[in-house]
């Protein structure tokens, strides 16, 4: 257990390909974890355990690790890039202190590396940059930081920034101490020596070293003042400075380097270490008292009361293992937490420090610490673990929803059981994965982000529990809303335990702004009915709303419940539910019902000689494109396109380009089909 203060919990976050698993590779071997570099290419890397990372060379799950470094402890996650397993990004954000975003130097800041730059800004999580690739044709580590500007309204300050020899790159400077600092290759790396900046270095570096004390003196009184004065800043002072502006989200450092040629990832460790935050400089924990609702905060110490966000669950070897933040207090095996979310209580039976797919077991785990524990029996992702004498209940995390379906059955009925259970458990782990039984036809339908997500969790089912499915193609998830209000009065007469129970139920139903969801007013609540009452008629409205007119979930709309009489019998929450999905159904009806279709923001390169016929295809397939974007290395072009339309498309690119365009797609919003 370490001591809050020497903790750093961060995350490697990127657009896919940009090196962010081989950069965490490096990062364990120079700190001593493993005593050879795993490669993504070759499918030996640490932290890509699973058999599908490893065959695909992507990263599918976050996975946890800790390493030492300048007399700290680091607790790392390494994210996905790729969108469709965009859930492993924001539940690793909402539990990190700091992040390390790692940026291609010849493709700057890509789609992905936005979306989860976004991500990181919604959670308010101090940044550094890591500028890698540098040793790539066509790099250029001044556009990346230009690009950072431009396309995420950050201001990168670069620490460390590459040096060439032969038209190479061999080296960086540091900007802080003005030093060269050189990689032996004999040593993969690990000796790093430090000399003075040549003349021509010093000239190239000014202009680096002016932004680094502007930025300083931007952010700290003290290096203002030498900065004006004239006088040199001391290194100590300038680090103290861009510590200050990092963990106040004004500024981000950027280092320079190769991971895969073993260039510049030290002065990057340091700089973890220098200007990330620990647990005791990250706010304190907010939530509220599950009992009153009044706000409540947590200290991030082991005196405090024990609270912990539950933000994975894995299912390994037929054993439940949940991974927590420990945000305050500290809990040890045998204990006894309470699930504010559902004020279930859970035991602790077992407590694990994670190195990738590796368990370690620890006794206690404290204020600050990311650890795996087992026992947790029915706690989901987002939920809140605490002491039962102190309940709090932390905000959840946030769950997108599927846009895409496959029809799976098993190979034989006696089956049909046994793969609707292993489902629940994938789902269990992965919020964005959903399936449901079609009524109809009696099919089970799955439901994610994407294709690739969809393949990989039918490979799970065949690998990991022997389920061979047979398997439909790819389904849009529509969803539906209304054009315009619709009000309705309903009547719902039914006998209910031998006697006559009428009710008269009043319902509005309004368009709603997309993206709201299903919004239901509260003013149903003065209407003077028993609280177990209003309870089942709001359950009435939210189960009117899974499925509309149209047949799919009903999505963006405003509900209002002005009327529910018991004109006889005995008022009872059923016949309320009942009597209010009724009177929504035909409310709904009369607001002109029509399909939302999911449309996807598409990033997509391609040489400027086919940027032509790529748009003509965009327009054929009813795109809009938004922006272009010309670069030395092709053209980038942004376009909003209808998922239906974008099944295949990477065959049809290909054709388009020669072979040599690429693209890259994330859920935008619904809209009208």
């Amino acid at each position: 257990m370490s001591s809050a203060a020497n903790l750093r919990n961060i995350g490697i976050i990127a657009h896919i390909d940009a090196g962010k698993t081989t950069f965490t590779e490096r990062l364990l071997y120079y700190a001593g974890i493993t005593h050879r570099m795993g490669e993504v290419h070759d499918g030996d890397s640490q932290m890509d355990y699973l058999p599908q990372e490893k065959e695909r060379g992507i990263t599918i799950t976050a996975a946890a690790t800790h390493f030492s470094w300048l007399g700290a402890e680091v607790h790392l996650i390494d994210t996905p890039g790729h969108v469709d397993f965009t859930i492993e990004v924001e539940r690793s954000l909402r539990v990190l202190d700091g992040a390390v975003a790692v940026f291609c130097g010849v493709g700057c800041v890509e789609p992905q590396s936005e979306v989860v730059w976004r991500q990181a800004d919604r959670h308010g999580i101090p940044r550094l940059a890591f500028v890698n690739k540098l040793d790539r044709p066509g790099a250029d580590f001044d556009r990346v930081v230009d690009d950072m500007a431009r396309k995420l309204n950050a201001r990168g300050v670069p620490l460390t920034v590459p040096l060439s020899e032969g038209g190479e790159f061999a080296a960086v400077a540091d900007i802080v101490t003005m030093e060269k600092v050189s990689f032996s290759a004999e040593d993969q790396g690990a000796g790093v020596s430090r000399t003075p900046l040549s003349e021509a270095e010093l000239a190239l570096c000014a202009r680096y070293r002016e932004t680094l004390l502007e930025a300083a003196a931007d952010v700290d009184d003290a290096a203002a003042e030498k900065y004006l004065a004239g006088e040199a800043v001391p290194a100590p002072l300038l680090r103290a400075a861009l510590r200050k502006g990092t963990l106040a989200g004004k500024i981000f450092p950027v280092f320079a380097g190769s991971a895969l040629r073993n260039r510049g990832v030290q002065p990057a460790m340091d700089g973890i270490v220098h200007y990330l935050p620990s647990p005791e400089e990250a706010p304190p924990a907010r939530g509220d008292d599950p009992l009153t609702g009044v706000p409540a905060t947590r200290k991030p110490v082991p005196s405090a009361p024990f609270s912990a966000l539950v933000f994975k669950v894995l299912q390994e070897e037929g054993r439940r293992t949940v991974y927590l933040r420990v945000y305050s207090g500290k809990a040890e095996e045998g204990d006894t937490l309470l699930n504010a979310a559902t004020g279930q209580k859970e035991k602790v039976a077992r407590l694990f420090r994670m190195h990738a797919g590796k368990k370690e077991r620890i006794a206690v785990a404290a204020a600050g610490d990311i650890v795996a524990a087992r026992g947790i029996r029915f706690a989901r992702t987002g939920d809140t673990l605490c002491d039962p004498g102190a309940p709090i209940v932390y905000e959840s995390i946030e769950i997108r929803k599927p846009v895409v379906s496959i029809v799976v059955e098993p190979r034989t009925v006696r089956e049909m059981e046994r793969l609707r259970d292993l489902l629940c458990t994938m789902a269990d782990e992965d919020p964005t994965l959903s399936f449901r039984e079609d009524a109809d036809t009696g099919q089970i339908l799955l439901s994610g982000m994407g294709e690739l997500h969809l393949e990989i969790a039918i490979d799970r089912l065949a690998r990991e529990h022997g389920m061979e499915v047979r398997k439909g193609n790819p389904q849009v998830v529509y969803r539906e809303t209304v054009a315009s209000a619709g009000r309705a009065e309903s009547v719902f007469e039914r006998e209910i335990a031998e006697r006559q129970v009428k009710v008269v139920t009043v319902v509005g139903v309004s368009p709603a702004p997309r993206g709201s969801g299903v919004r239901i007013s509260d003013g149903f609540r003065l209407l003077g009915l028993p609280p177990d009452v209003a309870d089942g008629a709001e359950m009435g409205l939210r189960e009117g709303a899974f499925f509309g007119a149209l047949g799919y979930p009903v999505d963006d709309v405003a509900i209002e419940l002005s009327r529910l009489e018991f004109l006889s019998g005995v008022p009872s929450p059923m016949a309320a539910k009942v009597a209010a999905a009724k009177a929504f159904h035909e409310a709904y009806e009369k607001g002109k019902p029509y399909l939302l279709e999911p449309v996807m923001a598409v990033e997509i390169v391609v040489p400027d000689e086919f940027l032509g016929g790529v748009i003509g295809d965009v327009n054929a397939r009813r795109g809009n494109v938004t922006s272009v974007d010309r670069r030395p290395g092709g053209s980038f072009l942004s376009a909003a396109i209808p998922l239906k339309e974008m099944f295949g498309y990477v065959t049809a690119l290909r054709s388009l380009s020669q072979g040599r365009g690429t693209y890259t797609m994330k859920f935008s919003h619904y809209d009208k089909g």
